[in-house]
């Protein structure tokens, strides 16, 4: 068997256990450069006493999932800067009807339409959004929220879940990765 295959599978199953997905819409900006991205990093508050948007849980299971993807951290002209925010109350949010992202970048068609969806979202949900630092716009956003209540933000586990299953909807590798993976994948099994 494939040793990359393997690892690929024991890291997926490993972060599934005890892993309840919840509910998640996302969008994605027809603009993005989701084939090129390489680097990521995290936004910060400016101001360290807003606590919904600091959560080492958080920052932890974002870097932890983006390192997966084969996405480096840098804090140098990275290519996606990722923020995220607790909203303890209710939250009123415009998303987009779009097709799957995978669906979309197999054709990376950007004339299609923004179809307006408005989300009406209860109390305790979680936005993760990643920005294009050279194009200065969001181009994706994933958020969750219980479906039968609020996620509760003391809750590590409830937390990690949410970053889990926000992100789970991101499937992009980073630009290179899958090559470069096979290639030393080749040189180990000559």
């Amino acid at each position: 068997m494939n040793k990359l295959y393997l690892i690929l599978v024991m890291a997926l199953v490993s972060s599934c256990l005890g892993y309840r997905e919840l509910p998640v819409e996302y969008d994605y900006s027809y603009k993005g450069n989701f084939k090129r991205y390489k680097t990521f990093d995290l936004m910060r508050p400016v101001f360290e006493t807003d606590s919904s948007m600091r959560s080492e849980i958080v920052e932890k299971s974002i870097a932890a999932r983006m390192k997966f993807l084969g996405y480096k951290k840098t804090t140098t002209r990275p290519h996606l800067i990722i923020s995220y925010k607790m909203f303890n109350d209710s939250l009123r949010l415009n998303g987009y009807v779009q097709p799957e992202m995978d669906v979309w970048m197999k054709s990376t068609n950007d004339h299609l339409n923004y179809d307006k969806k408005k989300y009406n979202l209860k109390t305790g949900t979680l936005l993760i959004q990643f920005y294009d630092r050279r194009q200065n716009q969001s181009v994706w956003q994933g958020y969750s929220t219980m479906l039968y209540g609020d996620i509760n933000f003391s809750n590590n586990k409830q937390l990690r879940n949410a970053v889990i299953s926000i992100l789970d909807k991101y499937r992009v590798w980073a630009d290179g990765f899958l090559e470069e993976q096979a290639k030393n994948q080749q040189l180990n099994n000559p």
